[in-house]
């Protein structure tokens, strides 16, 4: 797993190109306060802890946060608070710098869900933006003045949409990065709070 040793677990997403996508692609300065939201295995936080020591990550899956917790103590990080509970819930009172979120992307109908905590993970209804919608709606709030925030998310679930949202909602978004695969984009999307 690159810069850190990580164990998995099967109730949890399994780090992959995804996550690289994002833990490799961090705009994080010294300094600034980070939130992570779905931290899963916790690696994305473990990069960002390299760039900065106020980070919090949250997930809505108890398992995650055990497993996270695991990963820090296996890498000797104790610089990162875990938070229980869906997407801002556990943060409501707080703001940040930078907000990251691997989303759950796929859109998903009802023979693709599956019965335990790991639907979480990908997840994303019928059109793969139940989650993405939601997330954009809330971010402002619990984002800084010139903030940032990076996500993840694929072409089935409509960039144009997401980066159509953030102009919407005052930010100036952009597509960092992106990653092919047989049937679908993986992207970074960036969004900047004017």
């Amino acid at each position: 797993m690159g810069k850190f040793e990580i164990e998995t677990d099967d109730l949890v997403y399994i780090p992959s190109d995804d996550t690289f996508l994002l833990a490799e692609n961090l705009e994080i300065k010294e300094g600034q306060s980070v939130l992570e939201i779905g931290t899963g295995s916790g690696l994305v936080s473990m990069y960002a802890s390299l760039l900065t020591e106020d980070i919090t990550a949250t997930d809505i899956n108890f398992n995650a946060l055990e497993l996270a917790e695991k990963n820090f103590k296996l890498n000797n990080i104790n610089s990162i608070k875990l938070e229980f509970g869906d997407m801002f819930e556990p943060v409501k009172d707080k703001k940040f710098d930078v907000i990251l979120f691997n989303t759950p992307y796929l859109p998903t109908d009802s023979d693709d869900i599956i019965d335990d905590d790991l639907n979480y993970a990908f997840d994303g209804g019928l059109n793969g933006r139940k989650v993405i919608d939601r997330f954009i709606n809330e971010v402002s709030n619990h984002l800084n003045d010139k903030g940032i925030v990076q996500i993840i998310q694929s072409s089935l679930s409509d960039n144009d949409r997401t980066l159509d949202m953030f102009d919407r909602n005052g930010f100036v978004a952009e597509i960092a990065e992106s990653e092919k695969f047989f049937f679908e984009e993986i992207v970074l999307i960036n969004a900047y709070k004017i």
